[in-house]
C-alpha cells in the first residue's frame, strides 16, 4: 500500500471513459425509432417479471501479458455491439405496455453501457477472490437508483484496470432478461466476439438464439396442460413460501424486530473434489446445505422448516424449449418439514424427497407455478425468513471459462443479491471439481454451519 496516498484515494476507481453501445446491426425487429411506443415489445412472462433488477458478476485476470487498456476496451466494445445484434432486446429498455400495466422490453436499441475505469490497487490487495469484498462494488457500474425504468440500461459494464496490469470486468445483466443459462450464453457469444471468435460459440454453428415467450406464456401453457400430474400441494413453493411467512407474522413483533436487526454476512465454502465425488454419490447437496443451515440457526424443533431450489424448465414443458432460449425459465421445486422431523430422518430418505421434489416438475406444475406468479406482486427481496434455505446450483455455467482474450478467469465474483438465504453452488477455477458455495449466514451462525456443512461430505 502506498503511505503518500489518501486512504480514500488509493482504493478509488476512477471513471476514465463511458460509451453507450448499439447494435451493430439493426435487428429487423427493431424500430429506427428510440420510443417505446413505436418499438417492438418483447412481452415478457411471469417468470421474468418477478425480480427485473440488475445482477452483477465480476471477473477477474491476472496480468498475462494483457493487451493495452484501450485495445482491451475497443475489442470489448466491438465485441458487444456485434452481439447486441442477435440478443438485441438486451439493446432495448423496460417499460409498462398499455392497457394492461404489464412488465414489458421494448426493442428499442437503445443500448448497453460500458465503462472504462482505473484504480491503484492490486488484485492482490484484495486476498481471496472467492470471499465477499466491499471493494468489489465499486468495480461494477450501478445506474442511479431512482432513474426512470425507460432510461435504466438492461446490461451495463465495467473494465477496470489494476496497478498490476490485471483486470476486471464487472457486468450486470438485468434478470428480467435473462436466467442463469441464458446469461452465460449471453457472456459468451459477447467474448467470442470480442476476440474474433471464441472456442465456445462461433457464428458458424451459434444456435438461433429464441427470445420470444410464447411457450411459457399462459395461455401456451395451458393448452398443453391435460392435468394428472400433478400433486396440487406436495412440491408447490410458492404455496410453502407462504407458509413460512405466515408463520414468521405469528412470532412476537419484538422477535421479528430482533431477527430483522440480525447483520447477514455473505461467505464462501470451499468443498474439494474429493468431497464433491463422495457428494455426487450420495445425491447429497441440497441435503447438506439444509440440514446444516437449520441446525446452524438452532431453529426451534416445532418450527416449519423448508427447502427450495431450481430446476430448469426448458425441457419440463411440452413442446420443449432449445437451450438457446434466452428468458427465464426456472422455476423453483420445495419441501416442507418441521426443523424436529429434519433431524430425524435418515439422509437417505431426505435424498429421496429432494428427487421426487425434482421429478414433481412437469409440464403441469410449469403451468400452475406461472399462472400462481401471475397472482403475486413482483418482488426483489424477502421478508426475514431464517426457516427457508433455497439452493442455487451455478455448476453447469462455469462463467471462469468465459474469455474475453485473457483466457480463464482467476475468479468470478457474483455480487449480493437480493436473496441472501441462497446458498450458490459454483465451479472453483482454482481446481478441477472444486465447488464454491457461497451463502448468506447470520455473522453468529457461519462457525456452527461451516462445522454442520463440511461434516456432511
Amino acid at each position: 500500500m502506498a503511505s503518500k496516498r489518501g486512504e480514500q484515494d488509493y482504493h478509488g476507481v476512477f471513471t476514465t471513459k463511458t460509451v453507450v453501445v448499439h447494435p451493430k446491426a439493426r435487428p429487423p425487429l427493431t424500430s429506427s425509432s428510440s420510443s417505446s411506443s413505436s418499438s417492438t415489445l418483447l412481452h415478457l412472462s411471469n417468470l421474468d417479471t418477478k425480480c427485473p433488477a440488475l445482477m452483477y458478476l465480476v471477473f477477474f485476470y491476472r496480468p498475462t501479458q494483457p493487451p493495452a487498456s484501450s485495445s482491451l476496451f475497443s475489442s470489448l466494445k466491438r465485441g458487444l455491439e456485434e452481439a447486441l445484434s442477435s440478443w438485441y432486446p438486451a439493446a432495448g429498455r423496460l417499460c409498462f405496455s398499455p392497457p394492461s400495466g404489464k412488465l414489458t422490453v421494448a426493442c428499442t436499441g437503445a443500448g448497453a453501457l460500458l465503462v472504462e475505469a482505473a484504480t491503484a490497487v492490486k488484485i492482490s490487495d484484495l486476498g481471496d477472490l472467492s470471499q465477499p469484498n466491499d471493494f468489489l462494488d465499486r468495480l461494477v457500474f450501478k445506474p442511479p437508483v431512482h432513474a426512470p425504468l425507460e432510461e435504466t440500461p438492461l446490461v451495463v459494464a465495467q473494465v477496470t484496470r489494476f496497478a498490476c496490469g490485471g483486470f476486471a470486468i464487472g457486468v450486470g445483466t438485468n434478470h428480467a432478461l435473462f436466467d442463469g443459462v441464458a446469461n452465460y450464453n449471453f457472456l459468451n457469444a459477447w467474448a467470442s466476439r470480442a476476440v474474433g471468435g471464441g472456442k465456445q460459440i462461433c457464428d458458424h454453428h451459434e444456435p438461433v438464439v429464441l427470445h420470444e415467450r410464447g411457450r411459457l406464456q399462459l395461455a401456451a401453457l395451458d393448452q398443453h396442460d391435460h392435468g394428472g400430474d400433478f400433486n396440487d400441494q406436495e412440491f408447490m413453493a410458492l404455496g410453502h413460501l407462504h407458509q413460512l411467512i405466515k408463520q414468521a407474522a405469528a412470532v412476537r413483533e419484538e422477535e421479528r424486530s430482533h431477527e430483522d436487526q440480525i447483520k447477514m454476512v455473505l461467505r464462501t465454502f470451499s468443498v474439494g473434489c474429493g468431497m464433491v465425488s463422495r457428494l455426487k454419490n450420495k445425491a447429497a447437496s441440497n441435503c447438506t446445505s439444509f440440514e446444516a443451515r437449520t441446525k446452524a440457526l438452532n431453529i426451534a424443533g416445532h418450527k416449519t422448516v423448508c427447502l427450495q431450489f431450481t430446476v430448469d424448465a426448458r425441457d419440463r414443458i411440452r413442446p420443449p424449449l432449445p437451450p438457446s432460449f434466452a428468458g427465464n425459465a426456472f422455476v423453483l421445486s420445495s419441501l416442507l418439514s418441521t426443523a424436529a422431523d429434519l433431524d430425524r430422518l435418515p439422509f437417505a430418505a431426505l435424498v429421496l424427497r429432494i428427487q421426487a421434489a425434482k421429478r414433481a416438475v412437469t409440464h403441469a406444475y410449469v403451468a400452475r407455478y406461472v399462472a400462481a406468479l401471475g397472482e403475486t406482486a413482483p418482488r426483489t427481496s424477502l421478508p426475514p425468513l431464517p426457516e427457508l434455505t433455497m439452493v442455487s446450483d451455478w455448476t453447469k455455467t462455469p462463467y471462469h471459462r468465459v474469455d474475453f482474450g485473457a483466457g480463464e478467469a482467476a475468479y468470478v465474483a457474483p455480487l449480493a443479491t437480493p436473496m441472501p438465504q441462497t446458498a450458490y453452488f459454483l465451479q472453483s477455477p482454482g481446481e478441477a471439481g472444486r465447488v464454491d458455495v457461497r451463502i448468506g449466514l447470520p455473522e453468529k451462525s457461519l462457525r456452527a454451519f461451516e462445522s454442520y456443512f463440511l461434516s456432511g461430505f
